[in-house]
Parts: structure tokens; sequence; C-alpha cells
């Protein structure tokens, strides 16, 4: 029997679209008081989310045979823009991240997230699981090149998100324990050299994470900040707007990288469950759509997808309550942001047309 109904025709997933614009709202309210009620910022935060589900609606009509057809040239063109940043890109708070083009800026790392499991999945769909060496081979040169870019600029936390991305895929295509056990090895061994590669401020959050009472009042004034707001909240939480350590001003960055620490102060642990609940609620969907996918390209795009979005949460989370390196990842559909929302809509649109477009052939 055919499927009709609102989500059939536009191709949207009702439940996915459901737990999106319940974290939006309570995006809205934990950012009105993050930001003192500022207006202003509500308003630009509405034109963002606007655009983004503009994006998402977009993206969730092409379907995944087209997805799969665009993957690679997607994949070139991100890594192209990269290579641009290098030299032609604009400099903001230290790093070397964006690319001009008149009066719009953006970010060709916010690409990378989404055109790296398109195209690793594309390779990977080739053949049946598990993935050969060789394969295997390829795509750590596919997952390297970029993450290395990212690295120069330097930008860590998005590295990071890009190398998780594709790891995620080739993880789940069912690559050997053994090749595993080999990177594991590789990477802790490699270690030093990474250590002796990073910029001082880098090595000074890897040092201020280990011990941040070490310079209270210095550089880890802000985690311990962030971790006061959080415990203070208790249970129940002090209330909305009624946040002491954010409205007077104690928590840096309160709007963006460090906004968990506000929900956690107003909300407490209830609030906090609550928040987790919904999180979890969408990972879920879309592990769903991934055991529902109808070819491997579908499958695997879509582990990478949701696992980029789960490693949001887990290390902004971490971070701000002190058992990761502040490594500046915002809170997804929570704190305030532009370039990051749109990537991660556009990649809620590749879920739906992967789950709406199988309902589709299907009938």
């Amino acid at each position: 029997m055919k499927e009709t109904g609102f989500g059939q025709k536009l191709h949207i997933d009702v439940p996915l679209f459901i737990g999106i614009i319940v974290l939006s709202l309570i995006g809205y309210v934990v950012l009105y008081s993050a930001s003192d009620q500022d207006v202003d910022l509500i308003i630009r935060r509405s034109i963002h989310l606007a655009v983004a589900l503009v994006v998402m609606f977009a993206v969730a009509q092409i379907p995944p045979a087209r997805l799969s057809g665009v993957s690679l040239w997607f994949y070139l063109i991100s890594l192209g823009l990269l290579i641009l940043v290098l030299f032609f890109g604009e400099t903001g708070k230290g790093a070397q991240r964006w690319l001009g083009v008149g009066l719009f800026r953006f970010q060709p790392s916010e690409l990378m997230k989404l055109a790296l499991p398109m195209v690793i999945a594309l390779y990977l769909s080739k053949e049946l699981p598990p993935p050969s060496v060789k394969r295997v081979l390829m795509v750590l040169i596919f997952l390297i090149v970029p993450v290395l870019l990212v690295a120069k600029q330097p930008d860590l936390g998005t590295a990071m998100l890009i190398a998780v991305s594709g790891f995620a895929v080739l993880f789940i295509a069912g690559i050997s324990w053994k090749l595993l056990a080999g990177f594991a090895v590789i990477a802790l061994s490699s270690a030093p050299v990474i250590w002796n590669l990073m910029h001082d401020y880098q090595k000074n959050r890897v040092l201020t994470f280990l011990n941040p009472e070490q310079d209270p009042l210095g550089s880890g004034y802000h985690i311990i900040q962030s971790k006061i707001a959080i415990g203070s909240g208790g249970l129940y939480g002090k209330g909305w707007l009624n946040g002491t350590q954010s409205h007077l001003e104690f928590l840096p960055e309160r709007s963006t990288d460090f906004i968990f620490a506000v929900f956690c102060e107003e909300f407490g642990l209830i609030g906090v469950l609550i928040l987790i609940s919904i999180y979890l609620f969408v990972i879920a969907r879309g592990l769903y759509i991934s055991m529902e996918a109808q070819h491997l390209y579908g499958k695997l795009l879509s582990v990478g997808v949701i696992a980029s979005f789960f490693v949001y949460i887990a290390v902004n989370m971490g971070m701000v309550s002190g058992q990761l390196p502040v490594v500046g990842i915002p809170l997804p559909l929570i704190s305030y942001g532009g370039t990051s929302m749109m990537t991660i809509m556009a990649g809620f649109g590749i879920l739906m047309a992967i789950h709406t477009h199988r309902r589709l052939l299907s009938n």
C-alpha cells in the first residue's frame, strides 16, 4: 500500500524532524538566557535556523543515487577549497579557516564534514564488506589529507569531527579488528610526534585539561567556572534566567561553546537527562534509518552522518564538564552559530533522503 502524508510528500522523516524542532526550541530558551535576553541575537539565530531548514528540505529531495553520483566531485571541490584556505584564507581569532566571497564568508572545513563520509561510503559500497586492505588504505588517503589540511589551519576540533565521520563509515563497513588494532598502535606511537607539532596554545589546553587548578585565574579559569556552574545547578536547577555564573559573566563563550554549562545551572540534572534523552532519540532514529537503508551506500553514509552528530554532543559536553580538553565545538542545535547549523541540517537532510526515497522505492 502506497504511503502518503506530509512526511512522504516532502521527503521528510517526521520523527527525526520532531526531534530536530524540539532541540531547536530548547536552544532558543537557553540562548535567550545565556545572551542576557539579547533579542537581536535571537533574531539572527532565527535567520540561521530558517536557512538551515531550507537547506535540509532541499537536500532531502535528492535521491540517494544522485547523492552517490556527486560524492566524488563534492569531495574534490571541498578538498580544493581547503587548499585555497592555505593560500588565501581569512584569519580570525588566530586561525586561518575562512574563505571570503564578497560579503559572504564560510569555512570549507564544514563542507568536508559531509564530503568525506559521502566519498568513503561511495568507495566502500563498490564491493561487498568487509573492505579489502587495498580499499582500507585508499580510504585512509581520502581521510588523512583533509584532516591534515584542517589541522594546519589550525582547527583540531573540526579535524577530529572529520576523522570520526570517516572512521565511522570504515568501521560499519566491517574493517578487520586486526587492522583496527594496528591503527590504534600507530596512533598511540605517533602521540609524541603530534605533541611536538601542536601549537603552544593547543599544548596549553591539554595541560589545563589535566590540571586546571594549576592556573585558576589564567588558563584554568574558564573550565573551573564552567564546572562550578554545572555543579551549582543541583537536581532541579536554579530556574530559567536565574543562573548566576552566566548572568554575572563568570562563564566564557556562554552563547556558543559553553552554553551547556548555562543549561545545567538553570535546569539541573533533571533538565540534562531530558536533553540527553532527546539527543539519544535523534541518534537512535538516525541508526534506524541506517538499518532500513536499501543500499550499502545509504547504510554507510547515514552512519557517518549520525556519528559526527554524536561526537558534536559528546565532545562539547565533555569539554564543558572538564572531561576533555577545550576544542571549540558547539552543542548542536543549542549553541549560537550559523555555519555548524547548516552542516548539521544538511546531514539530517541526507538521512531523510535515504529514508524517504527508500520508502518510495518499496511501494
